[in-house]
């Protein structure tokens, strides 16, 4: 039986995974890695509207990925921790070898 604080880190790690489990929220942690962007410069850069940004904005907010600084009447969404997309590229770095593989053996199937 596991103890009490090592389930609350498997519920909070699940909850960090749960927000990298969206494409949308991917492309969102990606804009923010070049820099301070508010909800508009992102509905813009990803051709969507701004109230489904916002959603995701405020699931990487509660999940501590992403944080808000006002500027007058202008919010603006910075990464918390630059790690988050280290992270998101290593994964990237294991789908693109999935993929490599995958290839291979389809190659091996044509006659």
């Amino acid at each position: 039986m596991q103890q009490p604080q090592e389930a609350e880190v498997q519920l909070l790690h699940a909850q960090i995974c749960q927000a990298l489990a969206d494409p949308t929220r991917i492309l969102l942690l990606y804009q923010l890695a070049e820099g301070p962007r508010n909800v508009g410069e992102l509905a813009t850069a990803l051709n969507l509207n701004q109230p489904t940004v916002s959603r995701h904005l405020k699931v990487l907010r509660d999940r501590g990925m992403a944080r808000t600084e006002r500027f007058g009447t202008t919010v603006m969404y910075s990464l918390t921790d630059h790690r988050v997309i280290e992270a998101l590229d290593l994964m990237r770095a294991v789908l693109a070898d999935n993929l490599a593989q995958r290839g291979a053996l389809a190659r091996m199937l044509k006659p």
